[in-house]
């Protein structure tokens, strides 16, 4: 039914218009170009962020084991030396 109104609407003369026609695309593609240029530079700046967060955590996440190795070592050093404080600590 589409393709019988479609066969009888009368062509319109793009005598004209077929410049303005090509002038709307052409911007048109350019904003898409434009577009798509923004979003990847925003997608790059936030994975460059997001992999710094990750960097910190992991370093922050590091540190942490690294202060509970030291603060067990020195109760099993207390507890070695003879430390009354120190000796309970040790175990759990």
């Amino acid at each position: 039914m589409a393709a019988a109104l479609l066969a009888q609407a009368p062509a319109l003369p793009l005598d004209d218009a077929g410049e303005y026609v090509a002038a709307a695309y052409i911007v048109f593609v350019l904003l898409l170009v434009v577009y798509v240029g923004i979003m990847a530079a925003k997608l790059a700046r936030i994975s460059r962020e997001l992999e710094e967060l990750a960097a910190l955590a992991e370093g922050k996440e590091q540190g942490a084991r690294s202060e509970e190795q030291r603060a067990a070592g020195s109760t099993e050093q207390g507890a070695r030396d003879g430390d009354p404080v120190g000796a309970g600590e040790g175990r759990g």
